[in-house]
């Protein structure tokens, strides 16, 4: 049961995580204003606390469940969706850094807006964090059917 409750934690945060990108990006359009840029700050600091979880319940699952540790080391899909990951959350540094000085800004001044320019920029790293997602699914399922196994 151990597999099984790993994967379903597994697979509900990163689903979660999709949803919060999404929600992130919905958000962030015009008009803004201080209430909306606190609630894309909290929902972001939800999605990174999702991106540790992930990470815990992915390498618990590699290395506690079925397939063990070993199956998924000597798997190129498991390395390419562990680097399309990590770029994920290189790319996520930039907007949540930008939303942390946003909220600042507007508790100093409630009617601060973000530039336009960087309003553009962040939403464009979101889509791409978003679209990202995409090719970690598909790694993960040639993973599980064994494609990509070495040594």
């Amino acid at each position: 049961m151990t597999d099984y409750y790993l994967a379903v934690a597994h697979h509900l945060i990163v689903f979660a995580m999709v949803v919060l990108v999404a929600l992130e990006i919905s958000l962030l359009k015009p008009p803004l204003d201080a209430e909306r840029i606190a609630r894309v700050a909290r929902i972001d600091m939800i999605y990174g606390i999702l991106a540790v979880a992930i990470i815990v319940a992915g390498f618990a699952r590699a290395n506690l469940a079925a397939k063990g540790w070993y199956y998924y080391s000597h798997n190129l899909f498991f390395w390419l969706k562990i680097g399309t990951f990590a770029l994920i959350g290189v790319l996520s540094a930039l907007p949540t850094a930008r939303f942390l000085r946003w909220r600042r800004a507007t508790k100093g001044n409630p009617a601060w807006l973000p530039p336009a320019e960087e309003l553009r920029g962040v939403r464009m790293l979101l889509h791409i964090e978003a679209s990202l997602f995409i090719p970690v699914i598909a790694f993960a399922a040639a993973m599980a059917r064994g494609y990509g196994a070495f040594g």
